[in-house]
Parts: structure tokens; C-alpha cells; sequence
């Protein structure tokens, strides 16, 4: 990022406007960029659903399948009596995701507090706390109060 290139960033709601689509900006900004800038388009909903893996997925992948095995076989070893697992408690069930850098185990019994299950999304969503700075960025005519908390609202 430290050489002449300049960026930008165009971010689009799906339901913003019906003739200006994510396929009609990026033709435009194609045609009238042609020998001054390159265009890009990248629908998140596309990524997510994955594609060809990339070496960082494969060593991602690798490193969760370690710690997932290493936990079943500690799990394994503390419930085992008597020919017998015995997996009855909260931690028996867990999942395993990233939380701020780290691999975490979550108890399953844990998540049902966090879960809007209706809506199949987290109560929570850490990336609404940015709404201000995008208000901000898009020069919206508006209080700019930081005391968001975060929480979703469904409509």
C-alpha cells in the first residue's frame, strides 16, 4: 500500500436502487475507466459460498482438524469409565470458531443464548458497531451517535 497506487471502494446494498445494480456500476466504472483504472466486482454472498480452496484454507483447514481431534481425545480420555464414554455435561457438545485471533470451544448450551433462532443469525453482530463510521464515510445528514449497542433489528 506504500507506493503510488491509489484504491477505491464502492459498497452497494442489494436493495438500494433498481436500475443502478452491483452489474450496472461495474460496467460503468469498466467503460469509463478503460487505460486510467482497473474494476473489480465482489458480491459477498458469492464468496461465502466458497469456491476453489486457496493454500490459506487448506492450512486453515488443517490447523481446526488438529485441535478438533486433539479435544476429542482429551474429551475421550476425562469421560472414559469402565468401557464406558460419558459425555453428559455442557462441555461435551462444543463448536469450534474463531473469536478475536484465537481457536475457541464453545459449548453448544452457551450458543443458545446467543442465537436469534427465528432469523438464524447471531443476536449479536459485532460488525454493527461500524455503522457510524460507514454513516460517516457515506456523508450521511445524521447524528453521529457512538453509543450504537450493536443489536440487529429485524423488519
Amino acid at each position: 500500500m506504500k507506493t503510488s497506487i491509489q484504491r477505491g471502494l464502492v459498497l452497494r446494498n442489494e436493495n438500494c436502487n433498481e436500475n443502478y445494480t452491483t452489474d450496472f456500476i461495474y460496467q460503468l466504472y469498466s467503460e469509463e475507466g478503460k487505460g486510467v483504472f482497473d474494476c473489480r466486482k465482489n458480491v459477498l454472498g458469492h464468496m461465502q459460498q466458497g469456491g476453489a480452496p486457496s493454500p490459506f484454507d487448506r492450512n486453515f483447514g488443517t490447523k481446526i482438524s488438529a485441535k478438533a481431534m486433539q479435544w476429542i481425545s482429551k474429551k475421550l480420555k476425562e469421560t472414559y469409565r469402565k468401557g464406558k464414554v460419558f459425555a453428559n455435561t455442557d462441555d461435551s457438545v462444543c463448536l469450534l470458531g474463531m473469536r478475536r485471533r484465537n481457536l475457541v470451544f464453545q459449548p453448544v448450551a452457551e450458543l443458545k443464548n446467543e442465537t436469534d433462532f427465528v432469523h438464524r443469525i447471531p443476536k449479536e453482530q459485532w460488525w454493527l458497531k461500524l455503522r457510524p463510521l460507514m454513516k460517516i464515510l457515506a456523508k450521511y445528514k445524521t447524528s453521529y451517535d457512538v453509543s450504537d449497542s450493536g443489536q440487529l433489528e429485524h423488519v
